[in-house]
């Protein structure tokens, strides 16, 4: 086997083992108090948000309801949103948001009684009809074809906006879209992460946009088994061999393409030996948390648990952690869909948040969603609903200013003045850019930071939101 051969054939980074480097984790300096992570969830697909937060007053209820159709939860033929059955007798109230005042105004879908328990315990907070934008957006100036966002309404093209906050041609022309936010933000970052061997930006979720860099790397790792490299073990000829491939990555490194690739492999090699122990680990105090929970959304918040578990270990300050979970592409069999995927959502969520908090991180990890965008508020006639865009998320952890929702919520009538027409898609209040640059202010970025890494929040005098 000649050299490249030995190279491409060691990039296999799924293999068991971490070449006897486990002792480098006790004798690592511990991470300062200040540290700090974001946990994106990206609900691909485009979630349907209208039928995850929904109003509960009487006017507001009715509006949904007379607009939703058979997409509808509650009882709208008596008019409660806390009763009702679906066609197999599966329950479809509502459980309702008690805010700060006592007062119930909205309500969450009945399989998030998770998203509604950290509600209550004033660790979530509800963001309302965030989506991509150039500029504040009018109805009228939609219309008249003013500074709209580039290819609205594309799964692929929103969810790049989302994870690049690059939405006007001449940000794409520009090569904005080529890096994600996060990724820009971090690299601003990268003095709080000098102590670490390992990337700071971690995905469950495959190599995505948010977590590109214009400097700093990234990491992919599984959501269930080990990390390591085939091949190698602890006995004495295995060490022999990463001994040797340690060599074999030091060769050549003058020419530019030879030492990227090089760096990115020799990179790997030292995160496996760092992260594959506490992926692989089974006494970790946040899988108890996750006992019994086998959906791959849960087995991927457990993963990035057992990573927050062992910080001290990886040695970054600041980190941002990217997960996912898909088929929200609801244009057919909506409601029972939603039942499922929101039962995952929720169960993930509430148990990531009790791990949190069980290993003393829970006002240091910040976790949020992001999705391609919202859907119609109007059903179509394949017992869903289509393309949207404004969209309402989640924020959750002990740094949430929770029991509120931030923004503003749109008027839920067909053609009404947050409608781009008729179906119920709602024009944006407040920009991914404002979204971002909330939770990016709380992970330490100055106003310069924030420049760079989101160069178009300048175009939104209204700000931050202060949910954090």
């Amino acid at each position: 086997m000649d050299r490249r051969q030995f190279l491409r054939h060691s990039g296999a980074i799924s293999g068991s083992l971490a070449f006897g480097q486990i002792a480098a984790l006790s004798t690592r300096a511990a991470v300062p108090g200040d540290y700090k992570a974001l946990v994106c969830i990206f609900l691909y697909g485009g979630n349907d948000s209208n039928n995850m937060i929904v109003p509960v007053t009487t006017a507001g209820y009715q509006s949904y309801a007379a607009a939703r159709g058979p997409l509808a939860l509650g009882d709208p033929k008596s008019g409660n949103p806390f009763g009702g059955v679906d066609a197999g007798g599966n329950s479809t109230a509502l459980l309702p948001l008690v805010d700060g005042s006592g007062q119930a105004t909205y309500g969450v879908h009945n399989a998030l009684p998770g998203v509604r328990d950290l509600w209550n315990s004033g660790e979530l907070a509800v963001v309302a009809n965030v989506g991509t934008l150039t500029a504040p957006l009018t109805k009228p100036d939609y219309l008249s074809g003013k500074s709209r966002p580039e290819n609205l309404f594309s799964h692929i093209d929103q969810q790049h906006q989302w994870q690049t906050a690059a939405s006007s041609s001449a940000d794409i022309a520009s090569g904005l879209g080529i890096t994600g936010w996060g990724g820009r933000l971090l690299d601003r970052l990268a003095a709080l992460n000098t102590g670490s061997s390992v990337p700071a930006m971690i995905s469950t979720a495959g190599n995505n946009l948010l977590i590109t860099a214009p400097a700093a790397r990234s990491l992919v790792v599984p959501a269930t088994g080990s990390f390591g490299v085939q091949g190698f073990s602890n006995s004495s000829a295995d060490v022999a061999r990463r001994n040797a491939l340690a060599q074999l990555l030091s060769i050549d490194n003058q020419y530019d393409l030879v030492h990227a690739t090089e760096g990115v492999m020799s990179s790997a090699l030292t995160s496996s030996a760092l992260v594959n122990p506490l992926l692989t680990s089974t006494t970790t105090t946040s899988a108890t948390y996750f006992s019994g929970l086998t959906s791959g959304f849960a087995q991927q918040m457990l993963a990035i648990a057992k990573l927050i578990e062992g910080r001290s270990a990886l040695g970054a300050q600041r980190q941002l952690f990217l997960v996912n979970l898909g088929s929200f592409d609801t244009h057919t069999n909506e409601i029972a869909t939603h039942q499922k995927l929101y039962t995952d959502l929720g169960v993930g969520l509430n148990a990531f948040h009790a791990a949190m908090t069980a290993i003393g991180a829970a006002a240091n990890v910040t976790s949020f969603t992001l999705s391609d965008f919202s859907r119609t508020l109007k059903p179509n006639t394949g017992g869903g609903s289509d393309h949207g865009w404004g969209s309402h998320h989640l924020v959750t952890g002990g740094a949430v200013k929770g029991k509120a929702i931030y923004g503003t919520m749109p008027t839920l009538q067909l053609g009404g003045t947050d409608d781009e027409g008729g179906e119920g898609r709602w024009i944006p209040t407040t920009a991914v850019d404002q979204y971002a640059a909330t939770l990016a202010t709380w992970f330490g970025a100055s106003p310069a930071d924030i420049a760079v890494a989101l160069p178009n929040f300048k175009a939104f005098p209204a700000g931050v939101l202060h949910f954090l």
